[in-house]
């Protein structure tokens, strides 16, 4: 299959995700087992503000490539190459099949690492800016892989991933909600939005998109705080500009509201 095959992909974003993928191939060669486009070019269609997802999956370590693999991926994404941001995971192969929890990711590349990236020298020591091997939230990617994930190089995925359990998919989503809250002053938007989604997966068993995952838990904002969750989903889909600045007040307490509502739903409440 093509980026071709995916609905809403443009011929612009097309061609940046063939570009990316030649150049994943280049670094990568006969070590590359499959890459996969996901998300929302692949199931509800790309917003003004979408990333192209994508993940690879490889049958050792990256090692040496890393540093030559996130330089190919750097110029190739973000606005000011004037394209679309994109987000690459990669793991290994025999590392999530057989699936394990929490799985081990190998890297991870997306625009709000790029400063870090850019910046960083692995001779003055210190974490790697693209965050440490276990990543829970591997459990939601890898399901969204396998429902909706279009196979650019390899395999299907079934052939390649195993299915995630969903008692792991709830403890995935729900995991990531303390490192949502810690962003909230530099990623308003799309931490709103992704509380919501949270929140909508752990009732409904099924991931949703960040606006439709905004209307399914609309009743159960505070009237008063809708109109924020209302202005985040109309600034993903393009239909309004967003500064959160004047706002940051009033959304941290929706992050709150909506954060308790995860624990409910985790606990076993609505």
């Amino acid at each position: 299959m093509t980026p071709a095959s995916a609905p809403g992909l443009g011929e612009a974003d097309r061609r940046q995700v063939d570009d990316v993928v030649d150049a994943v191939r280049r670094v990568l060669g006969d070590d590359l087992v499959a890459v996969y486009l996901y998300g929302s070019a692949t199931s509800s269609g790309l917003r003004p503000e979408s990333d192209l997802d994508l993940l690879a999956v490889v049958r050792s370590p990256l090692g040496h490539r890393v540093r030559p693999l996130l330089d190919a991926v750097l110029v190739r994404s973000g606005r000011r190459h004037g394209l679309r941001p994109v987000e690459l995971t990669v793991v290994v192969a025999d590392r999530v099949r057989p699936w394990r929890y929490p799985p081990p990711r190998e890297l991870q590349y997306g625009e709000w690492l790029r400063a870090g990236l850019e910046t960083y020298d692995p001779a003055a020591g210190g974490p790697a800016p693209w965050g440490g091997p276990d990543d829970p939230d591997l459990a939601c990617l890898v399901t969204q892989v396998l429902l909706d994930g279009v196979a650019l190089v390899g395999p299907p995925a079934e052939l390649v991933l195993d299915p995630v359990p969903l008692a792991d998919l709830r403890h995935a989503v729900a995991d990531g909600v303390p490192g949502l809250l810690a962003d909230l002053a530099d990623d308003t938007r799309n931490v709103l939005l992704t509380l919501a989604r949270i929140l909508a997966t752990l009732r409904t068993d099924r991931i949703w998109s960040k606006d439709a995952a905004a209307a399914q838990v609309a009743d159960d904002v505070p009237a008063h705080l809708r109109p924020l969750l209302e202005l985040a989903a109309a600034a993903y889909r393009g239909e309004a500009d967003d500064d959160w600045a004047p706002l940051l007040d009033d959304a941290q307490r929706l992050a709150g509201h909506l954060a308790s509502l995860v624990g409910t739903a985790r606990a076993g409440g609505r």
